[in-house]
Protein backbone atom coordinates (compact mmCIF):
# COMPACT_ATOMS: atom_id res chain seq x y z
CA UNK A 1 0.00 0.00 0.00
CA UNK A 2 1.46 3.33 -1.07
CA UNK A 3 1.57 6.13 1.44
CA UNK A 4 -0.02 9.41 0.34
CA UNK A 5 2.64 11.85 1.48
CA UNK A 6 0.97 14.74 -0.40
CA UNK A 7 -2.20 14.50 1.68
CA UNK A 8 -0.25 13.96 4.89
CA UNK A 9 1.75 17.14 4.36
CA UNK A 10 -1.35 19.12 3.39
CA UNK A 11 -3.14 18.10 6.59
CA UNK A 12 -0.37 19.94 8.48
CA UNK A 13 -1.04 23.11 6.48
CA UNK A 14 2.46 22.86 5.06
CA UNK A 15 3.40 23.43 1.46
CA UNK A 16 4.02 20.18 -0.42
CA UNK A 17 7.58 20.49 -1.68
CA UNK A 18 9.90 18.02 -3.41
CA UNK A 19 12.24 18.19 -0.42
CA UNK A 20 9.54 17.35 2.13
CA UNK A 21 8.34 14.50 -0.07
CA UNK A 22 11.91 13.23 -0.40
CA UNK A 23 12.49 13.35 3.36
CA UNK A 24 9.35 11.30 3.98
CA UNK A 25 10.35 8.87 1.25
CA UNK A 26 13.85 8.46 2.73
CA UNK A 27 12.53 7.89 6.25
CA UNK A 28 9.76 5.53 5.10
CA UNK A 29 12.32 3.38 3.27
CA UNK A 30 14.47 2.98 6.38
CA UNK A 31 13.82 0.18 8.85
CA UNK A 32 15.61 2.06 11.64
CA UNK A 33 15.93 5.58 12.97
CA UNK A 34 18.35 7.92 11.21
CA UNK A 35 20.19 11.10 12.07
CA UNK A 36 19.54 14.42 10.33
CA UNK A 37 23.03 14.15 8.86
CA UNK A 38 22.18 10.78 7.30
CA UNK A 39 19.02 12.26 5.79
CA UNK A 40 21.04 15.23 4.55
CA UNK A 41 23.58 12.97 2.77
CA UNK A 42 20.76 11.12 0.99
CA UNK A 43 19.09 14.42 0.11
CA UNK A 44 22.36 15.67 -1.42
CA UNK A 45 22.37 12.59 -3.68
CA UNK A 46 18.89 13.51 -4.91
CA UNK A 47 19.08 17.31 -5.05
CA UNK A 48 22.76 18.12 -5.30
CA UNK A 49 23.13 21.21 -3.16
CA UNK A 50 20.96 21.36 -0.04
CA UNK A 51 21.80 22.87 3.30
CA UNK A 52 21.76 20.91 6.53
CA UNK A 53 19.61 23.63 8.20
CA UNK A 54 16.95 23.06 5.52
CA UNK A 55 16.88 19.36 6.38
CA UNK A 56 16.67 20.09 10.12
CA UNK A 57 13.86 22.61 9.59
CA UNK A 58 11.82 20.20 7.48
CA UNK A 59 12.39 17.30 9.87
CA UNK A 60 11.15 19.47 12.75
CA UNK A 61 8.07 20.59 10.78
CA UNK A 62 7.18 16.98 9.99
CA UNK A 63 7.84 15.83 13.57
CA UNK A 64 5.71 18.63 15.02
CA UNK A 65 2.85 17.38 12.86
CA UNK A 66 3.41 13.79 14.02
CA UNK A 67 4.20 12.54 10.51
CA UNK A 68 7.56 11.33 11.78
CA UNK A 69 8.86 10.52 15.24
CA UNK A 70 11.64 12.47 16.87
CA UNK A 71 13.85 10.22 18.97
CA UNK A 72 15.77 11.90 21.75
CA UNK A 73 18.58 9.42 22.16
CA UNK A 74 20.59 8.82 25.34
CA UNK A 75 23.67 9.86 23.32
CA UNK A 76 22.10 13.37 23.39
CA UNK A 77 21.59 13.43 19.62
CA UNK A 78 18.32 13.67 17.70
CA UNK A 79 17.17 10.97 15.34
CA UNK A 80 14.03 10.56 13.25
CA UNK A 81 11.86 7.62 12.30
CA UNK A 82 8.83 7.12 10.07
CA UNK A 83 6.29 4.97 11.90
CA UNK A 84 4.30 2.94 9.38
CA UNK A 85 1.66 2.28 12.05
CA UNK A 86 0.92 5.88 13.00
CA UNK A 87 -2.56 5.62 11.47
CA UNK A 88 -3.36 2.84 13.96
CA UNK A 89 -3.69 5.36 16.76
CA UNK A 90 -1.87 6.21 19.94
CA UNK A 91 1.13 4.07 20.77
CA UNK A 92 4.71 4.32 21.94
CA UNK A 93 8.01 2.83 20.80
CA UNK A 94 10.79 0.52 21.92
CA UNK A 95 14.11 1.72 20.51
CA UNK A 96 17.12 -0.59 20.19
CA UNK A 97 20.31 1.26 21.08
CA UNK A 98 22.49 -1.12 19.08
CA UNK A 99 20.81 -1.80 15.72
CA UNK A 100 18.50 1.28 15.71
CA UNK A 101 15.40 -0.83 15.20
CA UNK A 102 12.14 0.73 16.39
CA UNK A 103 9.19 -1.42 17.46
CA UNK A 104 5.66 -0.45 18.45
CA UNK A 105 4.50 -0.81 22.04
CA UNK A 106 0.81 -1.38 22.56
CA UNK A 107 1.06 -0.54 26.25
CA UNK A 108 0.92 3.10 27.33
CA UNK A 109 0.61 3.16 31.11
CA UNK A 110 -0.73 6.72 31.10
CA UNK A 111 -3.62 5.87 33.42
CA UNK A 112 -1.24 4.81 36.19
CA UNK A 113 0.94 7.88 35.63
CA UNK A 114 -2.15 10.11 35.60
CA UNK A 115 -3.23 8.74 38.99
CA UNK A 116 0.19 9.55 40.43
CA UNK A 117 0.32 13.06 38.92
CA UNK A 118 -3.25 13.98 39.88
CA UNK A 119 -3.39 12.17 43.22
CA UNK A 120 0.07 12.55 44.73
CA UNK A 121 1.35 15.67 42.97
CA UNK A 122 -2.04 17.40 42.55
CA UNK A 123 -1.10 18.30 38.98
CA UNK A 124 -2.53 17.56 35.56
CA UNK A 125 -1.06 16.04 32.41
CA UNK A 126 -1.15 18.10 29.21
CA UNK A 127 0.82 15.75 26.95
CA UNK A 128 3.13 12.78 27.14
CA UNK A 129 5.76 10.90 25.19
CA UNK A 130 7.09 7.52 26.19
CA UNK A 131 10.16 6.09 24.47
CA UNK A 132 11.69 2.93 25.89
CA UNK A 133 15.37 2.28 25.13
CA UNK A 134 17.12 -1.06 25.30
CA UNK A 135 18.38 -3.98 23.25
CA UNK A 136 16.11 -5.86 20.86
CA UNK A 137 15.93 -9.65 20.87
CA UNK A 138 18.61 -10.00 18.20
CA UNK A 139 21.06 -7.59 19.83
CA UNK A 140 20.49 -9.03 23.29
CA UNK A 141 21.74 -12.48 22.23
Amino acid sequence: MAIDFHSSIKTLNLKVTPKRLAILDILASEMAYVSPEEVWRKMKERFGKIGLPTVYRNLEDLAQGDLIIKIIHPDRKLYYYFCHNSENGHHHHFICLTCRKVEDLDFCGLEEIKKEVEGHLKGSIVSHLIQVYGLCRGCKQ
